[in-house]
């Protein structure tokens, strides 16, 4: 029988976790100087709105809410309520939960560059530099030129998909790693035959259900998404809802537009990636693949806590495809927990099939032997962490 999820425990707070801090400290408050520092024609007014929130995350002052009537305003309020209660005393960058300082923090960079005011995505230059590069376009080749039987087909996209997470801009400890040079030993947990076998006993009802795609990084990461939609609706799958963020955040997090823009990316390249275009435009336009952005995935809400309305969307689902580190936190809430607690019984909530793609790039980790923990302890302390090993995860009904 499957488990519910319990209330948290040992939460991840910005002040006591070493990692966490240091996260919020350096290596996010760096994210702000290089959106400055490739934006160079912002306005005063920009700049210095973005230098004062580096300065105020960098000393720990207190939180501040944010200003105006945004869409998402009471969202936010009632986040930072929340945050209140449970931490005590005054909101500050150090005293508050990881999960909701890092997405809190990216939306007070929308704040910053008015994006509600000028649709300007402050990350699209770090997009356009990967998207200029030869790399992601060799894997798009490697998943386009697959061999073997349907069912082999989906099993290695379905690892592409997940190497691509690698494709971080945000976090250059994965970035570093690459999509292309991977070891077998760098996949824990492969969960792969369990959801190729599901889609294949559910053909006939693949005609009238869809299957979902919670995306997470844009270049990269997103080209292999595409592929696999491709597959995945040439394969029989009625629809594909691939659902994005409404606005820019964590750098290279995939939005509306990122998707449009692959699409004639590839369109004016030519060849086989034009094909693909092709065929997901025309898909588009038959609404089998479907574009579904949500302010909910910019939040700081985990995934038992999503709008009933959001919810209603999973429940007759196929499969739901999580990807990425973000997520996968969401989903697990963030949270410490016995290595061996079962990703199955703790995904229970979870209204639908759920399939978490995701390489490592934060300490949560479950559904692993405690035996493997230690020995990625003892060679290789912080595997949780750098952006190397990757699971691939399935929490069926």
């Amino acid at each position: 029988m499957k488990t519910m999820l319990h209330l948290r425990t040992n939460p991840s707070r910005v002040g006591e976790n070493d990692f966490a801090t240091q996260t919020m400290k350096y290596r996010q408050t760096a994210n702000i100087s290089a959106l400055l520092r490739r934006n160079p024609d912002y306005p005063r007014s920009i700049v210095d709105a973005l230098r004062l929130l580096h300065h105020e995350i960098r000393e720990g002052h207190p939180i501040r809410p944010l200003t105006g009537s945004p869409p998402d305003y009471d969202e936010w309020a009632r986040a930072i309520e929340e945050q209140r209660q449970k931490m005590g005393g005054e909101l500050t960058w150090y005293n508050v939960e990881w999960f909701f300082a890092e997405t809190y923090m990216f939306r007070l960079i929308i704040e910053a560059v008015r994006w509600f005011e000028t649709q300007r995505d402050p990350f699209a230059p770090h997009k356009r530099e990967e998207l200029a590069g030869e790399s992601p376009w060799r894997l798009l080749d490697t998943g386009l030129t697959l061999d073997g039987s349907p069912a082999e087909k989906l099993s290695e996209l379905l690892l592409l998909a997940l190497w691509g997470n690698r494709i971080d801009l945000s976090y250059s400890a994965a970035l570093q790693r690459g999509a292309e040079t991977v070891s077998v030993e760098d996949l824990l947990v492969d969960h792969r035959d369990a959801v190729v076998r599901r889609l294949d006993a559910g053909k006939g009802q693949l005609k009238s259900s869809a299957v979902h795609i919670v995306a997470d990084n844009a270049g990269t990461e997103l080209l292999m998404d595409m592929v696999l939609i491709d597959t995945l609706l040439a394969g029989g799958v009625n629809q594909v809802i691939l659902h994005l963020k409404v606005h820019p955040t964590f750098v290279s997090d995939a939005i509306v537009p990122d998707v449009w823009n692959m699409l004639n990316v590839m369109r004016q390249r030519g060849g086989a990636a034009n094909g693909l275009s092709e065929r997901l435009h025309e898909a588009l336009s038959a609404q089998r693949f479907v574009l579904a952005p949500h302010f909910y995935w910019n939040s700081s809400r985990f995934l038992w806590d999503m709008p009933k309305s959001l919810r209603r969307t999973f429940e007759d689902a196929q499969l739901v495809i999580l990807k990425g580190d973000a997520n996968y936190r969401r989903a697990e809430g963030d949270t410490l927990r016995d290595v061996e607690t079962s990703f199955d019984d703790l995904l229970g909530y979870f209204p639908a099939p759920l399939l978490a793609l995701r390489t490592l790039k934060s300490d949560p980790i479950i559904g692993i032997t405690a035996a493997t923990a230690a020995a990625l302890d003892s060679l290789e302390p912080d595997w949780r962490v750098n952006g190397q090993r990757g699971v691939i995860q399935f929490a069926g009904k």
